[in-house]
């Protein structure tokens, strides 16, 4: 029994391939392309290409904190280990209260755009089939996830891929039709500021676009919590955080530019998620079939980041339990296959919960709204911890570690263009582009509160009855059973 509940999680398992899908998925790109990253247009208009490009700049320097303290801490916990290790343990544990907390929102949010993007498609193609007939598909998906996750991370880290490899590809080939069929009418001015909307001239209207499409790249962290079942974690992780956002952010920039310069940059802030002024309205009356493609990329898209982010939820729950901050149960590993299956128990349990009452409650399309604007608020919260955490870490290290540029002025960099993401997506209206947010969507906040001051609340009495399991939030179980690899065969670590 105690190598059920105890055992480490499966060495080895996945390579930087798996792993750096796993981050890849995590940042959904066909759905970010088709819905998340249009949202700018409004602002940005035809100029939206170089938005992105801003975006991509400013997520790297967050992506480069989090690779480094990949490569220093490879653990489980993830961003809870590295805010502990940077900062205080209290802080920790904190930020792995809101991380698991919105990694288990992540597969219900992307189950509810499942079900109404399925629905309404096959309605728009079939009037006969209703088009509020949107939770089998939900429901389907999360069945597809919960056996993914039990068969263990190699399984869901392959499958990850395949997903991954499929939609990009899809809009990879689109973007390259567009740009040949715009022939010399190709044009770079779309890096410049000259095709802005009205009301947003100028530089002031391509921050408005960059802020809202730095939300787009959320999740590239997520292959870190897989580091315990990564070959040569240490240099894996740091690849593949770093690929997986610079590799997507070029793909966005690639796809952005190619419907932008073919749609036309001088209306491009008409350009929306949905409707003839769209990726699929496009592929409708451009390519025919292909439209075909795109929907089933943007399905794909949608299963590949709930696969991905149980992932990530499942592994840092996992890391939290195994120190006893969370509940023990959750930190169970069958020998067979070690993958922590009260956590993904757990997490089919609240995505089913969420998606049928939020689904039924308001309408799948609001609850979706109201769990995006819970997600990236705390994931913009937890990046500007992390830069912290970098510098703090970096610092503590000393000068042997510690690079001004790398470990000083990109955290600095990287909490200033999260800064301005949490705002809007908070609703709190710091700029004039950013829209107060209405009721149910607006519970965000509230809610947000509510799960925080709980968590300070938990820690404070954990601090008080079990400080050393607070202080077991710093550690990085992997060193642990390295050493204690080494001690069963005689050797002596490096």
């Amino acid at each position: 029994m105690h190598e059920e509940t105890t055992g480490a999680l499966r060495r080895d398992a996945v390579g930087l391939r798996e792993v750096l899908f796993q981050s890849v998925t995590a940042m959904a790109p066909a759905a970010a392309v088709a819905a998340s990253i249009p949202a700018g247009a409004a602002f940005v208009g035809g100029s939206l290409p170089l938005a992105v490009l801003i975006a991509l700049v400013s997520c790297l320097f967050t992506a480069s904190c989090v690779a480094e303290l990949a490569r220093e801490l490879p653990a489980a916990g993830s961003v809870a280990t590295y805010a502990a290790r940077g900062l205080h343990p209290a802080v920790g544990f904190l930020v792995g209260w809101g991380y698991v907390f919105v990694e288990m929102l992540v597969p219900p949010l992307l189950l509810l755009q499942l079900g109404f993007t399925a629905a309404g498609t096959l309605h728009e193609e079939w009037p006969s089939y209703p088009a509020d007939l949107w939770w089998p598909w939900s429901l389907a998906g999360a069945g597809v996830i919960a056996v993914a996750g039990y068969l263990g991370v190699s399984a869901s880290a392959r499958f990850g891929t395949v997903l991954g490899i499929f939609e990009i590809l899809v809009f990879l080939v689109f973007a390259f039709l567009l740009i040949g069929k715009v022939g010399s009418a190709n044009t770079l001015s779309v890096f410049g500021t000259s095709h802005t909307a009205d009301g947003y001239a100028g530089i002031s209207g391509v921050f408005a676009g960059s802020v809202y499409t730095v939300l787009a790249f959320a999740g590239f962290e997520a292959a870190a919590p897989l580091a315990e079942e990564t070959r040569d974690p240490r240099r894996t992780m740091h690849r593949a955080v770093l690929g997986a956002a610079l590799g997507i952010g070029l793909f966005y920039v690639i796809t952005t530019y190619a419907m932008t310069v073919y749609f036309g940059p001088d209306r491009f802030a008409k350009f929306g998620a949905s409707g003839a002024a769209s990726w699929d309205g496009v592929a409708r009356s451009a390519f025919g079939l292909f439209w075909v493609f795109v929907f089933l990329a943007v399905i794909n898209s949608t299963i590949a980041n709930a696969n991905a982010c149980a992932n990530v939820s499942t592994r840092t729950a996992f890391a939290l339990a195994r120190i006893r901050v969370l509940p023990r149960l959750l930190a169970t590993l069958p020998p067979r296959n070690r993958s922590p299956v009260a956590g993904i128990a757990l997490q089919t349990l609240v995505a089913v919960g969420a998606v049928l009452g939020l689904g039924f409650g308001y309408d799948p399309v609001t609850g979706f709204l109201l769990l995006a604007t819970v997600i990236v608020t705390v994931v913009a919260g937890v990046y500007i911890v992390v830069n912290l955490a970098c510098a703090g870490y970096c610092l503590r290290a000393g000068r042997a570690v510690l690079k001004p540029v790398r470990h000083l002025l990109f955290p600095v960099l990287g909490i200033a263009a999260f800064v301005p993401a949490l705002l809007t997506a908070a609703g709190l209206p710091a700029f004039d582009f950013v829209t107060e947010l209405t009721a149910p969507v607006s519970y965000a906040g509230p809610i947000v509160g509510v799960w925080t001051a709980v968590g300070v609340v938990v820690v404070l009495l954990l601090i008080r009855r079990h400080p050393e399991r607070i202080a077991e939030t710093a550690r990085v179980h992997l060193e642990t059973y390295d050493l204690a690899d080494h001690r069963r065969d005689g050797t002596v670590p490096r």
